[in-house]
């Protein structure tokens, strides 16, 4: 299992920290919220909130992942560069990170104040490792099964998820990002649920996570209400979160480091009560027993 610190901006993260990754979409038809932090001012009252909650990281989006209108590079940025430069002296401390498979929009969030570049999409755009190296950024390496940004699977199949997923992340990705530069305490993978997979791989793929820890690169899983969990279940969207902390709670236990999120303040509890289980964390008050 991964035991080594986490760099990212300013802050060094522990082995045994959970850090939860709060999702702020700057778009009008996000798959969860619909739009809710598309304007400027619920945006920051979302970022805010996340931070009070508990979150280390913000993940800035301004493209919906799945199919939808066209979103040029021109409106991507329009959505993220401002708002990551008011974020950054909003909070100074916090990580920001923008979700992006664009070159273009990677330089210009980093050139405003971005410490990470979450890439969803597995380096569709070979050039966004690049940006990260020459700004001394993190990068977020993600299996997306070679499909195109903003498509659908469809009857994809793998002879091993797993092997594939480490084939793509660690030795194309993760090792391609440190040669050109990337710092390797800053270098993240993800096995990217749902993203080129169907339900039963993103399952397959949650039990076998120990595969990806073992590699010595630290985790990132984004689960948030995801479709696996609505197939899992059969529920729809707004009612997914009991399935998404659950598969939060085995995650932790299997030693994934970072949580993608919508609902911080829920995933902070699981992931807490998750680590003073193992030991990692003292309980927030103790008192039975020593009256």
């Amino acid at each position: 299992m991964d035991r080594s610190p986490l760099k990212l901006g300013r802050r060094t993260f522990g082995p045994d920290e959970l850090l939860i990754m709060a999702i702020v979409n700057r778009t009008p038809d996000s798959f969860f919220d619909q739009g809710a932090t598309f304007a400027d001012e619920p945006a920051f009252a979302a970022a805010d909130l996340a931070v009070a909650e508990g979150a280390a990281i913000l993940d800035i989006g301004g493209v919906k992942a799945g199919p939808g209108d066209e979103v040029t590079v021109e409106e991507e940025l329009r959505r993220t560069v401002p708002f990551v430069a008011a974020l950054r002296e909003r909070h100074p401390d916090v990580v920001i990170s923008v979700d992006t498979w664009r070159h273009e929009v990677g330089e210009a969030v980093c050139a405003v104040g971005a410490d990470l570049l979450n890439d969803a999409w597995g380096g569709v755009d070979p050039k966004l490792a690049e940006v990260a190296a020459t700004h001394r950024v993190g990068l977020v390496c993600t299996h997306a099964g070679g499909a195109e940004p903003r498509t659908r699977p469809h009857r994809i199949e793998y002879a091993d998820v797993m092997a594939d997923i480490l084939e793509r992340t660690v030795s194309g990705e993760a090792e391609r990002a440190l040669a050109l530069g990337v710092p390797r305490e800053s270098i993240i993978i993800d096995p990217g649920h749902d993203f080129g997979k169907n339900t039963r791989h993103s399952l397959e793929a949650t039990r076998r996570l120990p595969e990806m820890t073992e590699t010595g690169w630290p985790v990132l899983v984004s689960l948030s209400n995801k479709d696996f969990v609505g197939e899992t279940l059969d529920k729809p969207v707004g009612e997914r979160l009991l399935g998404t902390l659950a598969t939060t709670a085995v995650s932790a236990w299997l030693g994934a480091r970072i949580y993608r999120v919508h609902q911080v303040a829920e995933t902070r509890q699981v992931l807490d009560m998750v680590a003073s289980i193992r030991g990692t964390r003292a309980p927030a008050v103790a008192r039975r027993g020593l009256a």
